[in-house]
């Protein structure tokens, strides 16, 4: 064996002495559209000696291509591309010239007259990506002139309440990010930031369940990535606006891009409808005694507005870098007014207090981000499927989010008046800071005959967040003006987060289709927190070593996938926010500074196929543990006030199954579904409470082409409920219908859509249970609505062209 390494190794010096000994040149260039200076990318070019071919290669993306290690001589290089007329050059290799450089070589367009050509067949609405569900949304006519909560109703995996309250497979601790990189928008609340962003700017939604290392560990549940319409290459743009009883929309885009510059800019605004009335009872316990019950009884009707806008900017300075600016920005305003009806009784039936209260709740609302980043690409090495990239990244965002409230209160009887008044100003903010750098190498390793592609990746990044709360109440005890400062239910709050990190993954992919994930990550949290009213603070810093594996492999058109991961979940502003919420006085809800982070374990088995009929299953059995879980609880006096707060209640397990299915039947008919069924465990040693249960939703969509450019589809959800530690709420479900009708040579659509056409809303019901009271709540929300939207696009689009990278907090480094 020995003999047998030194003969080889010897072999191998005498082919690199007689490869060097024969000099050798090297043709790089670039290819572009003759007509729109535009690259061209993938195309062939080969170099031939009469009919011999002597080597040959594609263009990147970027239409840039390098054959190295050329014998001298006369040669022909030939370029060709589909849609391209073919083209040959001579081409001489001399030892005076080793490097020749072919800039700008110009391609025809080929030009034919066909026949009319009816293409039928459609991108699948959910796609199994390996690391990532995609569900692609503006495949899906019925989100026209609708929000981004409708849009996550049909999304698998995911679950929302009649409230727009969102889950992944049970957990609420979700992260939501848009185009890859945070939103405070979205860190704010959720539930109403989603029905706030129109379903028009939805391209794509990407669940990612088990992220691995090179993410950002946040997000205990995972990760969902909101990708929005982005307008391609050339001069291009879209208007649209869409009518309905419960969301109007208005938006335009605009796009240029040249060869070395590259501007967009969108704009857009939107109104939404809530209508919703809700009556609860619950019974006030001590020692499992009843001390008394309430009854309320509340309806609102609120209309919020609100707009959008961002633009960005990306230079090139050659083929192998690119500069990025973008600034975006939300605002409007989102009232929450409501008129409530309140009895206290006691035991004996006699009435403790009996009044209405009118709120006028406000919140309005804005965030502005700023991103600035740097991209540097580097030659690409034969046989290596990508190139190494390094990118630097910032980003700098601000959120004021305000809440303020008005309640008066009115007392009930033969003789109404006014009894009370509060007046309650919440001014908050939110300040982050995010520096990123990352590294990619991609690599070959060659064993005989076979060919293994690695990938390694590395980077570091530093997160700071400045959160701020100042909050007064004044209030008028028998009604009267003026209103009075009340000093206990004031004070001012500062609170800092600095998050340090670095990572290393590595990908691992073999000929034999085993894929391999392998990373880790280091992040260091440091906190400090102050009172400044009271003067008093909190500190607190800890570390977290985030493992994670994935493995793959392909069998013909199965392939099985395992996983494991960690995530952590730091409590974000909703949840740390001191302010307390008293515009209902019998049912308080603030947030808790003092908060632990969540650290959950995720363990996953999947299987994915896909038939000869095009019929794709993704299935995937999971596990997952969370320690110090966040859940919202309740605790009730004995006067009967309700005081919800955020708390770490120990753990959280939850044992599940998910299927998703999609395919076509037909040419024009397409089919999708999806199922995700869980069994819920918590428990709260703390607070002595524990609950579980069986819980899952289900979703179906069928898409249906039709002749003279019309397209119908229905889709259906069913959700059983949720569980959470004090409670189970009852099923719902949701169910909509859409008509579109493409026009002007499809440069314009029409499309008309209806969501529950035949219930007028729908109905939830909410058990909680504890060991100082029992309650029962019956929500309903007007849900029946229609939606007309027109979209008119124009100009000339072309593919291509790289992709601007921004920072990706809870996400990844770059993509």
């Amino acid at each position: 064996m020995k003999r047998l390494c030194t003969v080889a190794a010897l072999a191998l010096w005498v082919g690199n002495a007689l490869a060097q000994s024969s000099p050798t040149a090297s043709v790089t260039g670039s290819l572009i559209d003759s007509t729109t200076a535009l690259p061209v990318p993938f195309a062939t070019v080969a170099v031939r000696d009469a009919a011999t071919l002597i080597a040959g290669v594609t263009t990147d993306s970027a239409g840039v291509f390098a054959l190295p290690n050329l014998p001298l001589g006369s040669y022909t290089l030939t370029l060709s591309s589909v849609g391209y007329q073919a083209r040959s050059q001579s081409l001489v290799l001399r030892a005076d010239q080793p490097s020749v450089r072919l800039s700008g070589l110009r391609l025809r367009s080929e030009s034919r007259t066909l026949g009319e050509v009816t293409v039928a067949a459609q991108k699948a609405l959910i796609e199994e990506k390996g690391d990532r569900l995609v569900y692609n949304a503006e495949k899906d006519i019925s989100n026209a002139g609708g929000s981004a909560a409708d849009v996550l109703r049909k999304v698998p995996s995911l679950s929302l309440d009649l409230d727009g309250n969102i889950q992944m497979r049970g957990n609420s601790n979700i992260r939501v990010l848009i185009n890859g990189k945070p939103s405070a928008m979205m860190a704010r609340n959720l539930a109403d930031a989603l029905k706030q962003m129109p379903a028009d700017n939805i391209k794509s939604v990407e669940v990612i369940t088990s992220p691995g290392a090179k993410y950002d560990a946040e997000g205990a549940a995972g990760i969902i990535n909101i990708i929005t319409k982005k307008a391609l290459q050339g001069f291009n743009g879209s208007i649209m606006a869409s009518l309905g009883n419960l969301n109007r929309s208005t938006n335009t885009k605009l796009a240029l891009k040249t060869k070395k510059i590259g501007f967009s800019l969108s704009a857009n605004g939107y109104q939404f409808r809530n209508i919703r009335e809700v009556q609860t009872t619950r019974t006030t316990l001590l020692a499992g005694q009843p001390l008394n019950y309430l009854f309320q009884r509340s309806t609102a009707d609120n209309t919020g507005t609100g707009g959008y806008g961002e633009l960005s900017l990306d230079y090139d300075p050659d083929s192998t870098s690119r500069i990025n600016f973008s600034a975006n920005a939300w605002g409007g305003y989102y009232p929450n007014n409501s008129t409530q009806i309140n009895r206290l009784t006691d035991p004996s039936g006699a009435i403790l207090q009996n009044f209405r209260n009118d709120i006028r709740f406000s919140n309005p609302y804005g965030n502005s981000q700023f991103d600035l980043g740097y991209t540097k690409t580097f030659q690409k090495r034969a046989g290596v499927a990508t190139p190494a990239e390094f990118t630097l990244l910032t980003q700098y965002s601000r959120m004021p989010d305000n809440y303020f409230y008005d309640t008066d209160r009115y007392t009930l009887g033969e003789n109404e008046q006014l009894s009370f008044r509060q007046h309650s100003t919440n001014y908050s903010r939110n300040k982050e800071y995010t520096f990123q750098a990352d590294y990619t190498y991609p690599f070959l390793i060659r064993t005989g005959s076979d060919t293994t592609q690695l990938k390694l990746e590395t980077g570091l990044k530093a997160i700071r967040r400045d959160i701020g709360s100042e909050y007064r109440v004044e209030e008028s005890l028998d009604g009267q003006l003026p209103l009075v400062p009340d000093p206990s239910q004031s004070n001012d709050f500062d609170y800092n987060q600095r998050i340090v990190s670095g990572y290393t993954a590595l990908r691992v992919e073999t000929k034999q289709k085993w894929t391999l994930n392998l990373g880790a990550r280091l992040e260091r949290t440091f906190i400090d927190g102050n009172f400044l009213t009271t003067q008093t603070t909190l500190t607190n810093q800890y570390t977290n070593l985030i493992p994670s594996v994935t493995i793959s492999k392909g069998l013909k058109t199965h392939t099985l996938k395992t996983s494991y991961t960690q995530r952590i979940q730091r409590p974000q502003l909703w949840f740390l926010n001191p302010w307390v919420n008293a515009s209902d006085p019998r049912n308080l809800q603030t947030g808790n500074p003092y908060l632990d982070p969540e650290l959950n374990h995720a363990v996953e088995l999947g299987h994915s196929v896909t038939t000869k009929s095009n019929l794709s299953v993704n299935t995937a059995f999971y596990w997952r543990m969370t320690n110090n879980a966040i859940e919202y609880v309740r605790t009730v006096d004995e006067a009967g006030i309700a005081l919800s707060k955020p708390q770490n209640i120990a753990r959280r397990i939850a044992y599940g199954m998910n299927m998703n299915l999609s395919g076509q039947a037909t040419k024009t008919w397409t089919l999708n579904g999806g199922l995700d069924v869980r069994y819920v465990d918590l428990n709260s040693p703390m607070l002595n409470q524990r609950n579980s249960g069986l819980v899952g939703n289900a979703n179906i969509s069928s898409t249906y082409k039709m002749p003279h450019n019309y397209t119908f589809q229905a889709n259906g959800n069913f959700n059983s409920g949720w569980v959470n530690l004090q409670g189970k709420g009852s099923s719902f479900y949701w169910y909509g219908f859409a008509l579109k009708r493409e026009m002007m040579n499809k440069k314009a659509s029409l499309t008309l859509g209806v969501n529950n056409p035949f219930n007028r809303g729908v109905s939830q019901r909410l058990r909680q249970s504890a060991p100082t009271f029992e309650s029962d709540t019956r929500f309903f929300f007007v849900s029946r609505s229609a939606r007309l939207a027109f979209e008119w696009r124009f100009g000339q689009m072309s593919s291509g062209g790289k992709q601007s990278r921004k920072v990706q907090n809870d996400d990844a480094g770059s993509r």
